[in-house]
């Protein structure tokens, strides 16, 4: 098996490292690139992974994993770059950083993969969007599926469309617990106990997804079997459409797109 080395062990680093120990992969067989000796020995203890520097990560690694900030790639690519080596395989989940920026940086022959995550990976249910650089291989490509199916569902997509899949599954979960947050909120209002709007609301989400992902129905055809003529749920749609909420959520997912490239052009 080859070893792959994760490099930034925040939240996203760390779900990756305890999705790849979940689904079976060799504790010998993974690397994590950590800078405080705090967390190196916390993951240590944890998963029984060895934690060293990044350079030496990169250097014994087959597949590199970046999982750091977008304003911290550059630093990150001109400490590891001088020990890849032509045949490995980089991949990037940080926002806004395109695979042409890192080939830039890195050796040739090292191939590249940009990854959009989010968070639900925490509870093996993300969604990751991946697309190749400019010479990934099939098997490049599987090894990234393999990686980021650990901890949920992944697609392949141009890269083109990268900006546009940040905006709706990678800031995706924020809008929903903003929803979430609202209906609570307006629970309370109405009168709920704060912990009996929270079940309500939660499992009503939790619900709402599980039927819209396995009857494969359309949503606009669920929400009409929901919405009697004349009755409470047409009432409270008619409100969302005069609070022009369709069009809000427009506008954010535009927001959130136009701030992906910024990313990118700044890098």
């Amino acid at each position: 098996m080859s070893q792959t080395a994760i490099l930034g062990a925040g939240v996203m680093g760390e779900t990756l490292l305890s999705g790849l120990v979940r689904a079976g992969r060799r504790v010998d067989d993974l690397l994590v690139g950590e800078k405080r000796a705090e967390r190196a020995r916390e993951l240590e203890e944890r998963y029984g992974v060895a934690v060293v520097p990044n350079v030496d990560a990169a250097a014994r690694a087959d597949t590199v994993v970046l999982v750091v900030k977008p304003q911290d790639m550059g630093d990150v690519l001109a400490e590891v770059a001088p020990v890849l080596r032509a045949g490995q395989l980089v991949v990037s989940l940080a926002a806004g950083i395109t695979t042409a920026y890192i080939e830039a940086r890195v050796p040739d022959g090292v191939a590249v993969v940009r990854v959009m995550p989010n968070t639900p990976a925490l509870v093996d249910e993300g969604m990751a969007a991946i697309s190749p650089g400019s010479h990934c291989s099939e098997a490049d490509l599987a090894e990234v599926e393999s990686l980021m199916g650990s901890v949920g569902r992944v697609l392949r997509i141009p890269e083109r469309q990268q900006d546009a899949v940040t905006a709706i599954s990678g800031s995706g979960p924020a809008y929903l617990f903003f929803v979430v947050e609202s209906m609570i909120e307006a629970g309370v209002h109405l009168g709920l106990p704060r912990a009996t709007a929270t079940d309500l609301t939660i499992q009503t989400l939790v619900g709402s997804g599980k039927m819209l992902r396995e009857t494969g129905t359309h949503p606009a055809v669920l929400r009409e079997q929901v919405t009697s003529p004349a009755g409470t749920t047409a009432a409270a749609l008619r409100e969302l459409e005069v609070h022009k909420v369709r069009a809000a959520f427009l506008a954010a997912m535009e927001a959130a797109r136009d701030r992906s490239r910024e990313l990118a052009e700044g890098s």
